[in-house]
Formats: C-alpha cells, structure tokens, sequence
C-alpha cells in the first residue's frame, strides 16, 4: 500500500485543550507516523504519513477534534512522504 502524507494546520480553540495528545493517540490507533505541535499564533500543526484511507481519517478527526476543543478550520497540504517519521510524537 502507497504512503502518502498531510501537513495540517488547525485554527479555533485548539491550545490548551489536550488537543495534541488526543492527536498522538488519534495517529498511534490508526498506526501512523508524524508529529504534532502547537505555534506561536495559536494553531496546532501536524504531519501524518501512512496508508491514504488512514491519513484521510486522522485528517477528518481533526475537523472536529477532542470534545474540549472547538475547530474553526483545517487546512490540509499533501506532500511526497519522507518515511523519515518513526511512530508518532509531541513535539515542541
């Protein structure tokens, strides 16, 4: 199966609300690789490789998030996977 990979950016009440914990877990359920963190202006960016189908539901997930949380918008690029990424971290 072909891997791909979505470097994702997620605005709204996105900080602070364990949103980038809920996401690792969210990536190590589905099996995928990457990182997620929050910027300086209040988003939390990510970046998922894996299997399309798998990607394509950590993406979805991130439309809506923890019940903590309130997304207002994600902006999703797809990019050549690096298969640099082993498992899925926090990162700061």
């Amino acid at each position: 199966m072909d891997s791909v990979r979505a470097h994702v950016w997620i605005r709204g009440r996105v900080q602070g609300v364990f949103f980038r914990v809920h996401t690792r877990d969210e990536a190590r359920r589905l099996g995928l690789a990457g990182w997620v963190r929050n910027l300086p202006d209040g988003r939390v960016e990510a970046a998922f490789e894996g299997p399309r189908e798998k990607v394509e539901a950590a993406v979805a997930w991130c439309r809506h998030g923890p019940p903590t949380c309130d997304v207002m918008g994600v902006e999703v690029a797809w990019e050549p996977p690096t298969g640099a990424e082993k498992g899925f971290a926090v990162t700061y």
